[in-house]
């Protein structure tokens, strides 16, 4: 039976945006019990399309044209009471970064007891054991003592799985999922996938999964739609749309998730640039609900980047990736052991020594909108650091204005601020920005994780373009293993702060030795055997 039907769909865009139209003519149907997933890079109109199903389109959007029926009903027909029940009870929705989804101030809780409230569930008793037995039937432990805790306490796969229970508080007969994995490393992403079929086929619901990752669909999907800049341009079955596809772009996609490496590379024997020489750092915290903690971030870290080398530290969260890559660029200070940069000891140099030093090795970070100031134009982000070394106006602004052509950025981006610019673009802002000071060694940590498949694949040529033009050793920090096997030479798998395997990218992918490394490569959702038939 079709639960869902979606006739025609357009949402206009307002004067000036670079298309007419966010969803141009888009249909489909979703039966009960079955899961479509909706794919397309960041811009595509996946997201406006849950929005429109949701009546939550941001102003001054609207829809101009077509129907959104669901049980027999126009959507469009509803008063905004009839629609504030419907949210939240027969459709619910699942977004992509939970941090942001849930209230810092309230307890996990709380949260999910304001949603049953909501919708008249007046029993204070009744309402506490639906939020223990919601939390438990997620997978959480002890629901009882963590429906206390703040979302902060709880860590990323934790809070997604809070979540899913707070949508499925009234078992929805239609869940939308916005991207739940994106941020997510392989095996969390795994274990919220497991969760999501089993839950589909418990309740029998249908599942709308909005996805850029291609690797997901081939994990979760019944049928797929295909958006490209607003326009479907391929649905069909999973089977049909991964192992046939005939759009173009279908194609593209299927090409941006394989998750082998490339051809062994030649093995790098320069001199070596960077060297961690048993690295240990412990953080120590007090926190009302978990009581005190002592973490080993870094136990006994060893390893080093040579010349022109490219080194992937690989592990899901908690590992000890990014705590690494600050003591590695000096923004921590490791408890014990030793840091080189270019043969000479850091690890102990106060920062007044070390600051002279510092334009050896730069810093590409994760988030590139949180990492640039908003109050300055891109031109004066790029040219902060050739001014601290001591270079000309006119030398600075030559050299950013270089740096915008080397990164891909039109000449007009040096005027404009960063929320002007797509999360690709911010990327290249960021990476410009490290090399303004000339660096030898790049330290990314996660800097393409948050960006879909197409645009992961342009910064990823864009950073070995740039490898190979100015001889540069970089430090690639990431949770997944199909990017990591895409760029870089060697491998180091981390696991609870140690480095429990390292070799070269293509030996570690065949014959990996360690459990935790054949565990992380068994949850990548993999696609390769679909890109070798799509290519």
């Amino acid at each position: 039976m079709t639960l869902l039907s979606v006739e025609n769909l357009r949402i206009a865009l307002p004067a000036g945006a670079d298309r007419s139209h966010a969803l141009y003519d888009v249909s489909l149907q979703l039966r009960s019990g079955e899961c479509l997933c909706v794919v397309g890079e960041s811009g595509s109109g996946k997201s406006m399309l849950a929005k429109a199903l949701l009546r939550q389109l941001p102003t001054p959007l609207s829809v101009e044209s077509g129907r959104l029926v669901f049980r027999g009903q126009d959507l469009a027909s509803l008063s905004e009471t009839a629609m504030r029940q419907l949210r939240g009870h027969d459709i619910s929705m699942v977004f992509q970064e939970p941090m942001s989804a849930l209230n810092p101030l309230l307890r996990v809780g709380e949260q999910i007891d304001e949603t049953l409230r909501a919708h008249g569930m007046t029993s204070a008793r009744e309402r506490r054991q639906r939020v223990v037995d919601l939390l438990g039937y997620v997978g959480l432990p002890e629901p009882e003592r963590l429906r206390q805790a703040y979302p902060f306490e709880l860590s990323g796969g934790q809070r997604q799985r809070v979540v899913i229970a707070m949508a499925l508080a009234f078992d929805p007969a239609l869940l939308i999922a916005d991207e739940p994995t994106s941020a997510l490393d392989v095996t969390t992403q795994a274990q919220i996938l497991d969760l999501l079929r089993k839950i589909q086929q418990d309740k029998g619901m249908a599942l709308l999964f909005i996805t850029h990752d291609f690797a997901v669909v081939e994990a979760i999907a019944d049928r797929v739609l295909v958006l490209e800049k607003g326009v479907s341009v391929e649905q069909g079955s999973a089977r049909q749309v991964l192992l046939e596809p005939k759009a173009p772009y279908t194609r593209q996609l299927l090409a941006a998730v394989s998750a082998q490496p490339l051809a062994p590379r030649a093995v790098v024997a320069g001199p070596v640039v960077l060297k961690a020489e048993r690295l240990n750092k412990v953080f120590r915290s007090r926190s009302g609900w978990w009581g005190k903690r002592i973490t080993q971030a870094l136990d006994a870290v060893q390893l080093d980047l040579r010349e022109g080398e490219t080194l992937g530290i690989v592990g899901e969260s908690g590992s000890g990736k990014s705590t690494l890559g600050r003591c590695l660029v000096r923004l921590l200070r490791a408890d014990s052991g030793q840091v080189q940069w270019l043969g000479q000891d850091v690890a102990g140099l106060s920062e007044g020594r070390l600051r002279p030093l510092r334009s050896d090795v730069q810093m590409i970070f994760q988030d590139p909108f949180a990492s640039l100031n908003p109050r300055q134009t891109v031109g004066r982000i790029i040219m902060t650091g050739p001014r601290v070394q001591g270079h000309s106006q006119a030398e600075a602004e030559q050299r950013a204005r270089d740096l915008l052509a080397l990164v891909g950025l039109p000449a007009t981006a040096f005027e404009r601020y960063p929320h002007e610019f797509s999360g690709g673009q911010r990327q290249r802002i960021g990476i410009a920005r490290a090399l303004a000071v000339q660096p030898k060694v790049l330290i990314a940590d996660e800097c393409v994780s948050a960006l879909d498949a197409l645009i992961q694949v342009q910064i990823l040529e864009l950073l070995e373009s740039l490898q190979r033009r100015l001889k540069l050793s970089i430090v690639f920090i990431t949770h997944d293993l199909r990017v990591a096997a895409r760029l870089c030479d060697r491998i180091a798998v981390m696991q609870n702060g140690r480095v429990v395997e390292q070799g070269d990218t293509a030996a570690l992918f065949d014959d990996a030795r360690h459990p935790y490394t054949r565990t992380l490569l068994q949850c990548v959702p993999s696609a390769s055997v679909l890109v070798a038939d799509a290519s």
